[in-house]
């Protein structure tokens, strides 16, 4: 069984498809990791992820780039949104990404475009959202408990040019597939919106 789970930033999605592969025994793939890591590897080269060459350059990162915490922050992150809009950087990445989905017994992976263009086989694909308004007061709780200093108001401006950049770019933008099950967490809590993945993935995939 393979199980997409696409969204915005800080919408959950990250969280749930852990949770799913951890509750139904399969591997999990944060795709968008791949996507930081290019994004840093172009930083740590001194190039500029605006420039398709240079991304392209960079996703021969190092396998040992991933487990760099860094990855994790904000800076990477809008990096990552930045080299993603390359031609280049999404087909370099394709098969790595297609080739852990379709490993025997199935896989969980959760991104932008699992659903759409990564696994549009999937069994069961799920699109992760929330208010914007909730996910910036989510993430700036998650930074200011690391000691973060920015504003709420900044982080909410971050967000939303990440969101217009995701939406709106000429190849694989987000969207929800035609049939996915749509969860919206803006109003729940990590129990509650993993309850409700659950669900739907029980309801299309029922246990033989």
């Amino acid at each position: 069984m393979i199980i997409a789970v696409d969204g915005p930033t800080a919408s959950g999605k990250g969280t749930i498809a852990k949770a799913l592969a951890a509750h139904y025994r399969l591997p999990h793939l944060d795709t968008g990791l791949l996507y930081r890591a290019v994004g840093r590897q172009v930083f740590l080269d001194g190039g500029d992820p605006d420039d398709a060459g240079h991304a392209l350059a960079a996703t021969t990162f190092p396998e040992g780039l991933l487990l760099d915490p860094e990855l994790r922050s904000e800076a990477s992150g809008g990096l990552a949104s930045r080299v993603s809009i390359h031609h280049s950087v999404r087909e370099a990445l394709y098969e790595r990404q297609r080739t852990f989905a379709t490993q025997p017994g199935g896989a969980v992976l959760d991104g932008r475009d699992i659903g759409t263009v990564i696994a549009p086989d999937a069994e069961v694909k799920l699109f992760v959202t929330a208010s914007l308004e909730a996910r910036a007061r989510r993430r700036w709780k998650e930074m200011r408990d690391r000691g973060d200093p920015r504003t709420l108001e900044d982080i909410t401006e971050d967000l939303r040019r990440r969101d217009d950049r995701d939406s709106t770019r000429a190849e694989a933008p987000l969207r929800a597939a035609e049939d996915a099950v749509v969860i919206d967490t803006s109003a729940m809590g990590i129990e509650e919106a993993i309850a409700a993945a659950i669900a739907a993935v029980d309801a299309k995939h029922p246990a033989e």
